[in-house]
């Protein structure tokens, strides 16, 4: 291992590998099936008290490869952005690198104390109060006392929840958590800092915070790690960016030239109908399996036009074939580095639909004016079905936006001045 000095972290052929049982079952199972064995259970447990029991005949298993070969090196004070579609293997790395999770093939040499923020809470115990655990995290990073009372009004400052201090961190919101949890991770002045997506938790002008404090820290000489969906996050902070698919490395590059690749990536994956879409989260009840543009006339179209009134009509399956029962819909829109321009929900504006008959199928979606500026856009699918999560589906798709005279005045902004418009009136007084 030569010239080992300049380099924070070196990961040589890293391999993750999980074995995913499966339940091997009918669709059904007569009475005296079931009441056969229960008694045997019974009988195991009364025989062999102390003995794990287990049915191979009803299960198999099936080997999942999170991480496959991965290699690459960061040099000290680097920036360096991890990227990738949910399960691309983003997590799994950052639990190796961070000593949570062992691999299963390869070597890491990690050079440095690394401070990480994975999850919300991560290093915290729930019954210690805020000023009880910057001590227990300081602890963990091994830093002195001395140093952790140095640095604990900068702290307790960036992290704005001096009211709570003295109050036991079990009862924090989950903002609360991250933004007590990063102000100590990066104050205590960590050589390698390994951030998730969890500042997601945060409001806008504390991610804000976080990504300025980090480009600090990366200026310091200190190096950085940041996995994030949010393109512009990722584009601000690391110069440099490596792109995981499906377990391996896609691409290690210049940020802008990983990014672009992701975007065709992404755009290649938006291709599959939704209703061939695996990537999804829910139990199901019902699925999403299209999305139909119209426009006012209640035409279909390729595109919608900036101005124009524009329906999103989104079919669906109800695999229960029974009524469902408050069903909400929400639909987050991004632009085509992953901002997200807007939020869209049938709770926000109070129209959850108390009972949906099984004969109906379709959600429409209506903008009056649609204020996009012309280009891409794409968007993520979150239903829930009374309460609990149906259908989840980031990335689902993507649809265009065209010129069109929203101000009758046949002009738009030029190019590169945000994503939408706004009516607006000017007067002198």
């Amino acid at each position: 291992m030569n010239n080992m000095s300049n380099t924070a972290i070196k990961v040589e052929n890293l391999s993750k590998k999980y074995i995913i049982g499966h339940q091997q079952s009918r669709n059904y199972k007569t009475f005296r099936e079931s009441l056969t064995q229960n008694v045997k259970n019974i009988g195991q447990k009364l025989l062999k008290p102390f003995s794990k029991h287990v049915t191979k005949e009803n299960t198999e298993s099936e080997e999942f490869w999170a991480l496959r070969d991965i290699c690459f090196e960061i040099k000290s004070g680097d920036r360096l952005g991890i990227i990738g579609r949910n399960g691309a293997g983003k997590s799994t790395l950052l639990k190796i690198l961070s000593r949570i999770t062992e691999p299963t093939a390869g070597d890491i040499w990690i050079n440095g104390c690394a401070a990480s923020l994975l999850e919300v809470g991560t290093g915290f115990h729930p019954e210690l109060t805020g000023r009880e655990n910057i001590f227990l995290n300081g602890a963990i990073l091994g830093m002195p006392k001395s140093e952790i009372k140095q640095k604990f009004d900068e702290i307790v400052a960036f992290s704005e929840i001096e009211k709570f201090l003295d109050t036991p961190v079990k009862r924090y919101s989950s903002g609360m958590y991250v933004r007590l949890a990063f102000a100590v991770a990066a104050h205590l002045e960590p050589e390698i800092l390994i951030v998730d997506e969890v500042l997601a938790v945060g409001d806008i002008q504390f991610q804000k915070k976080c990504l300025g404090k980090m480009k600090a820290v990366g200026k310091t000489g200190r190096t950085v790690l940041f996995v994030s969906h949010n393109m512009a996050a990722i584009q601000n902070l690391c110069s440099r960016c490596i792109l995981l698919n499906h377990g391996g490395i896609y691409a290690d590059d210049k940020t802008d030239t990983v990014i672009k690749k992701y975007i065709e990536e992404s755009s290649e994956m938006m291709k599959i109908s939704l209703a061939d879409r695996h990537d999804r989260s829910g139990d199901g009840t019902i699925r999403f399996i299209s999305l139909t543009l119209k426009n006012e006339s209640g035409d279909c179209v390729n595109s919608f036009i900036c101005g124009k009134k524009s329906i999103f009509c989104f079919s669906y399956d109800n695999a229960s074939a029974h009524t469902l029962r408050n069903l909400q819909l929400s639909i987050g829109i991004d632009n085509a580095i992953g901002e997200r321009v807007t939020f869209i929900s049938n709770e926000t504006t109070n129209e959850i639909f108390p009972e949906v008959r099984p004969d109906f199928k379709n959600i429409e979606i209506c903008i009056e004016k649609l204020p996009l500026l012309p280009g891409r856009y794409d968007f993520t699918i979150h239903s829930t079905v009374n309460g609990v999560l149906a259908d989840w589906i980031q990335n689902a798709g993507y649809f265009q936006v065209e010129s069109g005279d929203y101000y009758g005045s046949g002009k738009l902004p030029p190019s590169g001045q945000g994503d939408f418009v706004i009516d607006y009136k000017f007067k002198i007084c």
